[in-house]
């Protein structure tokens, strides 16, 4: 049996593929099983300066993506002895990335678009794994689609479920049980405290780019040093009755050297501006986003990170570039505020190279780590389909290991 820690898209695409397999798979999860719509209910308790925007529930951080399908590191992982260019095609089909139909882009983001091209920048669709016959262009893509319209690693999940793979959640991996560096099993703690030990002698933990590092450590691995996560900030202001609040967010892509800047509506915006006669409907916003270094740690379960006079200055041209945008796009600039800085995508905490080898694999026999911990720079976009395909290739050799 080969247990599955986590059902991001990391563990729910490696859960799926071993079940279809008919490999036993169990699979288990800290957070319920609840319904994509409310998944906005399970973000993480927010600490420190810096907001990291994650979920703990069944699907993980998917439930609340905005759906961005951005190819990425493919380059970048063949530097290690990775090719992961047939699984990028795969998934890319698999979840159906695509640009969306231009009946799904409103006024909001075509304004984006238009400006952003008379001021000589380059702007294109952003890919997206949402059905446009299911959206309902509502805005609430990190909140949780109300009409279940975009791909999560729920649909994942389900699959496996469907196949014979065994769920368990509510519950929260403690540790990894090892003898002469060898994969036993884990011991989990459910919600009431009580506790179980599970044997096997395969455990894939992909408990996303903090858990992982956390458990990882209490193996004594030197997990959680190179912590990064993409760094950005959302910029916007008045425009009356723009409406973007209400379109399928991010639904475009600017491609800086420093930077990528999408449209992206923040309701911070609006307590920025402390004016009751400005609505959510009247705000036309962009976000900012920047690479990051790998100059965060975990330590003793909390993220030590700091922003350095590099990031300040990425983050400032962008924001520069994304006010010269709205100006253009018709937003009156004396109503332009920003958002506190925030923080996605974490990950590097357990690199291939320094944790993992090219098969994902630890120094453990039979403890492999696939999630966003294993990424060994920062991609400065969404890694869904990175992770997605790394996750795909383990899959295949777990496959050809068991079966053999």
């Amino acid at each position: 049996m080969v247990l599955v820690v986590g059902t991001g898209v990391g563990g729910a695409i490696i859960a799926m593929e071993l079940a279809k397999s008919n490999i036993p798979v169990t699979i288990i999860e800290k957070g319920p099983f609840a319904d994509v719509k409310d998944s906005y209910k399970y973000y993480d308790e927010i600490n420190g300066y810096l907001d990291l925007s994650k979920t703990t529930c069944v699907g993980g951080s998917s439930v609340v993506a905005a759906g961005n399908g951005v190819r990425l590191l493919e380059k970048e992982l063949k530097r290690y002895n990775i090719d992961i260019s047939t699984e990028l095609d795969e998934v890319e089909e698999l979840i159906g990335v695509h640009q969306l139909d231009d009946s799904h882009f409103g006024e909001g983001t075509k304004k984006f678009m238009d400006a952003a091209k008379s001021i000589g920048l380059s702007v294109i669709k952003m890919p997206k794994f949402i059905r446009e016959e299911d959206c309902i262009q509502c805005g609430r893509c990190a909140w949780g689609c109300p009409n279940d319209a975009k791909w999560t690693s729920q649909d994942f999940i389900k699959i496996a479920i469907e196949n014979g793979a065994e769920l368990i959640s509510k519950s929260e991996v403690t540790d990894i049980l090892t003898e002469n560096k060898v994969v036993k099993g884990v011991k989990i703690k459910f919600s009431d405290n009580s506790t179980k030990t599970i044997e096997s002698d395969i455990v894939v933990l992909s408990a996303g780019a903090i858990n992982s590092a956390i458990i990882l450590q209490r193996l004594g691995l030197k997990a959680g040093e190179k912590l990064f996560m993409d760094p950005f900030v959302t910029v916007g202001g008045v425009l009356k009755n723009i409406n973007y609040s209400n379109e399928v967010t991010m639904n475009a892509l600017i491609k800086g050297k420093n930077f990528v800047l999408a449209p992206h509506y923040s309701v911070i915006i609006n307590q920025n501006l402390n004016d009751d006669n400005i609505k959510k409907e009247d705000i036309l916003s962009i976000m900012i986003k920047i690479p990051d270094d790998n100059h965060g740690k975990i330590v003793n379960g909390k993220v030590i990170k700091e922003n350095t006079i590099k990031d300040i200055r990425f983050i400032a041209e962008g924001a520069a570039t994304a006010g010269a945008i709205l100006v253009e796009a018709g937003v009156d600039p004396n109503t332009i505020t920003s958002t506190h800085l925030r923080g996605a995508h974490p990950g590097g905490t357990a690199s291939i190279g320094d944790i993992v080898d090219n098969n994902l694999k630890t120094k453990y026999e039979g403890l492999y780590v696939s999630d966003a911990s294993v990424i060994p720079e920062a991609p400065g976009a969404p890694p869904i389909i990175a992770i997605l395909a790394l996750s795909k290739r383990l899959s295949k050799h777990l496959i050809d290991k068991l079966s053999n």
